[in-house]
């Protein structure tokens, strides 16, 4: 009896796992966006979030252009059980020797 609860346990932290893992890499995708559009002179958070997939752009938390034309991202990880802390945010920096 159990076991149900176990693997359902299991299937819920597995599936959170992928959302931070697909997170951290759309995060690192779109610092190296903005960080190419800032080398041009192009808005760095427009570039972010242009490529981004389907409401992923709607995650984003902030772009920030340092001084030295890096680019750093704050994307929000959606947690798929309401109510529980499994939600959060990743970070990434891309451009100007990162």
């Amino acid at each position: 009896m159990a076991l149900l609860p176990a693997l359902a346990l299991l299937l819920v932290a597995g599936w959170q796992a992928v959302a931070w893992i697909a997170a951290w890499q759309l995060a690192g995708e779109a610092a190296r966006a903005g960080a190419r559009a800032a080398e041009v002179g192009a808005p760095a958070g427009h570039a972010a979030r242009a490529v981004l997939p389907g409401g992923w752009a709607g995650r984003v938390r902030d772009v920030a252009v340092d001084a030295d034309g890096g680019v750093r991202v704050r994307l929000a990880v959606p947690g798929l059980v309401p109510g529980l802390p499994l939600a959060g945010e990743v970070r990434a920096a891309a451009g100007a020797g990162r």
